[in-house]
């Protein structure tokens, strides 16, 4: 049967006369078009059986090879069938036009009403063409390049026929034990939100053929999990979850974000995926979203695991009153939702309400109109691996290093007449590099350290390995595989740093110990590579280290013994160039830090925002015990939130404030003179904090409130301003509202969240 428009039922019936409109190139969402695509959804949901309705609320995952023979039994078998009742509104992990097309056209051209499916995966630093980690791309404080890295993903991911991206994720995160840090944007709400938004608008854009729907995740509370150890008990206050966790959510949902996953923790003892406070209370009622939620994979039946459902069909009517509206692959909603709701268990209008959102999805992104939007082969041919794509990864790579440390200014390196001396398997690394959740690209397509070093023509490279870090490392592993015991390459590491002028090491975390179930007790540089470096300082000081980590590190000693550290985090494809042009001085690193640095993992979890306490560590007698304190380590971190070195000086200068006080419906203003006092051109990234002193629950003893981004050039002086008025101030109050509360401030304007600079302000409202 030839698809004609909607659906060959829908075309031949001509019961959708709402539907036969002309099919624009581009579907931008808009208060004018939404109505027109409401009655669309209503036309369709119309025509729909119980069953198909509870069917757009399955996901499977892809279960079968496409160019092969259909499934004749099993599992496989069922789901085939399922897709040709029109029993699946979505699939995920299927990827490619060619397999695409051949799914689409069974839904589309063999079910009773052609409803097309949405294709989803998890493209969440790049598909082929890989950016940073998310959490490097975070440090770079920069908005418009995070939107060009979600963008550039985002086209690749759509002309390979994909329309759906689990991402972005917007947990706070205070822990680094917890693997899935290296997928967000750290540890400040306010970050977060920026953050989100700007991957938001990249992934989604007009929703053009070049663009795919935005999940956002998770939902909520998961990164909060006890011990940094993924998929454990959350237990966090209302304030927390209010004031931390939930902000970078309301933003990206203000952003224009179509859908939204649940999270498979618990909060309040209730988990995400079956907890109505979340999901119909908050989201859909007190923000008003019209997308729609997906379960995280299995997530529904996890609760049985968790104790709040006595089997899979209880599980599913949780989950359904609750309003999460798909089923990622626990298989409770087709098994079970028809009888539910003909047990009056749960009411066909929460189906209604559910499917109604899918659909409105779908409609959204111009399926309806063209189901094979994204399914052109020669565009997806085209398309992948740009060379503009290439560029953009290696902009993103660079303005996501960190300079941690540069003693002596030890860096940039000269670029003639050196011996340099490289050291570590990280160097020679060309998979590691993409990091985790990469699932699209291929291995060994990164460009190692090496190879970037050694696209500089004017020095003399050695190599040597030294040690492993992981062997045998593999996606699904269940065992980290660290290199705890094989130092045989020590010894000719050693020789090779004995005669160079420089060493540049290379080490940190492979790039699959870090992600979702990747947590850990021990944040130390894993394995022998401690050992390593020490040896190799014995016999050279003169060392650069370049950390390939996906979450912060404890390495005290070498923030002791080291003269120059660079954060290189999991930069993607185009890695090793990124960090030779970085250390070469060919790009001048401007990067701050998403999260601290612990000294210890005994100081997990860790975070600037804190709370004052009633015995606070500030100002308090050393002779004392008797105040908030470890015995054997100092609060501190070893590098702060906001922390970030460039080859360039900037002084900060002539700190003013408009006025004392504002009060409703007005705003004050902050500036600082920032000069840059070397011959470097160079950015920084000017940080505004505030503290509210009084408050009616206790508040942080300094928020991140803005930040500006800006080059300035050698010998130069810039003067940044902020505004700062109700919105800047409010907060999750006592009254269980966002509110702005009369009182005192302070304000701090610097260089990262340590700053001492301040100046005080009222906000007064009578």
């Amino acid at each position: 049967m030839k698809y004609n428009k909607i659906s060959p039922y829908i075309a031949a019936t001509g019961l959708l006369v709402v539907l036969a409109c002309s099919s624009p190139k581009k579907s931008f969402v808009t208060e004018n078009n939404r109505d027109a695509i409401d009655k669309k959804v209503d036309s369709v949901l119309a025509l729909m059986t119980l069953e198909e309705k509870v069917g757009q609320m399955n996901q499977y995952n892809g279960f079968w090879e496409v160019t092969g023979p259909v499934p004749k039994d099993g599992a496989a078998a069922l789901k085939y069938e399922h897709l040709k009742k029109g029993w699946v509104g979505s699939m995920l992990n299927v990827k490619g036009v060619k397999d695409v097309k051949a799914l689409q056209k069974i839904a589309v051209e063999e079910t009773r009403l052609g409803i097309p499916v949405i294709f989803g995966y998890d493209v969440i630093h790049g598909y082929k063409t890989i950016s940073p980690i998310p959490l490097a791309e975070a440090a770079s404080w920069d908005m418009e390049a995070i939107k060009k890295s979600a963008e550039i993903a985002a086209a690749e991911a759509a002309a390979s026929g994909l329309n759906w991206t689990f991402a972005p994720m917007v947990d706070v995160s205070r822990d680094a034990r917890w693997g899935r840090v290296m997928e967000g944007a750290g540890e400040d709400p306010y970050l977060n939100s920026q953050i989100a938004v700007a991957r938001v608008k990249g992934f989604q854009g007009d929703f053009g053929e070049f663009n795919v729907a935005a999940c956002v995740k998770h939902f909520a509370g998961y990164s909060f999990a006890e011990s940094g150890r993924d998929y454990n008990t959350v237990d966090i206050s209302n304030n927390t979850l209010h004031n931390i966790v939930l902000p970078p959510f309301k933003a990206a949902l203000e952003a224009g974000a179509l859908t939204f996953m649940n999270s498979f923790n618990e909060l309040e003892g209730i988990p995400a995926t079956g907890n109505p406070y979340l999901q119909r209370e908050i989201l859909k009622g007190q923000w008003n979203f019209k997308g729609f939620v997906v379960s995280d994979w299995g997530s529904l039946g996890e609760m049985v695991s968790h104790g709040y459902a006595k089997d899979l069909k209880e599980a599913a009517e949780r989950a359904a009153n609750a309003g999460s509206d798909m089923d990622m692959e626990s298989y409770g909603y087709v098994a079970h939702l028809t009888a539910l709701v003909r047990e009056g268990k749960v009411s066909e209008d929460k189906i209604d309400d559910a499917v109604r959102r899918i659909l409105r999805v779908k409609f959204t992104l111009g399926l309806f109109d063209n189901p094979y939007k994204y399914c052109d082969e020669t565009r997806e041919q085209q398309t992948i691996g740009k060379k503009e794509f290439q560029d953009g990864v290696l902009d993103m790579a660079k303005k996501s290093i960190v300079l941690l440390k540069n003693d002596n200014n030890l860096l940039p390196l000269k670029k003639e007449g050196l011996k340099i001396a490289v050291i570590g398997a990280l160097a020679n690394d060309k998979t590691s590099p993409l990091g985790s959740w990469r699932i699209g690209a291929d291995d060994g397509t990164a460009v190692s350290v090496l190879e970037g070093l050694q696209n500089y023509k004017g020095n003399r490279i050695s190599y040597a390995k030294g040690a492993d870090v992981a062997i045998g490392q593999t996606v699904f592993a269940s065992e980290t595989h660290i290199n705890t015991t094989d130092k045989s390459g020590f010894t000719e590491a050693i020789s090779t740093a004995k005669g160079a002028d420089v060493v540049i090491m290379v080490l940190g975390e492979h790039g699959l110990q870090t992600g979702e179930g990747r947590s850990r007790a021990s944040l130390d540089l894993p394995g022998v590579q401690q050992e390593l470096l020490e040896e190799v300082y014995k016999v050279n000081s003169n060392i650069v280290l370049v950390l390939n980590n996906g979450r912060p590190l404890t390495i005290p000693w070498a923030a002791q013994h080291i003269p120059a550290i660079v954060e290189g985090w999991q930069l993607g494809t185009q890695s090793g160039n990124a960090i030779a042009q970085v250390l070469y001085g060919d790009y001048n690193p401007s990067g701050k830090l998403p999260m601290s640095f612990p000294k210890s993992v005994g100081q997990l979890p860790l975070y600037y925002n804190h709370k004052s306490t009633g015995r606070p560590g500030n100002g308090q007698p050393t002779e004392s015990v008797f105040w908030s304190h470890y015995i054997d380590e100092q609060n501190a971190p070893l590098y702060p939130f906001g922390y970030g070195l460039s080859y360039s000086k900037f002084e900060y200068s002539n700190f003013k404030i408009s006025a004392s006080s504002f009060g409703k419906g007005g705003n004050i203003t902050v500036s600082v003179d920032v000069k840059n006092i070397s011959n470097v051109d160079g950015k920084e990234v000017v940080q505004l904090y505030i503290r509210d002193l009084v408050g009616s629950v206790t508040r942080p003893v300094k928020e991140l409130k803005g930040f500006e981004l800006t080059e300035i050039k050698a010998g130069q002086t810039k003067t940044v301003t902020f505004t700062i008025n109700e919105k800047t101030i409010e907060f999750y109050t006592a009254n269980n509202k966002w509110e702005a509360e009369p009182g005192d401030f302070k304000v701090y304007v610097g260089t990262n969240s340590d700053t001492r600079t301040e100046l005080p302000f009222s906000y007064i409202t009578n």
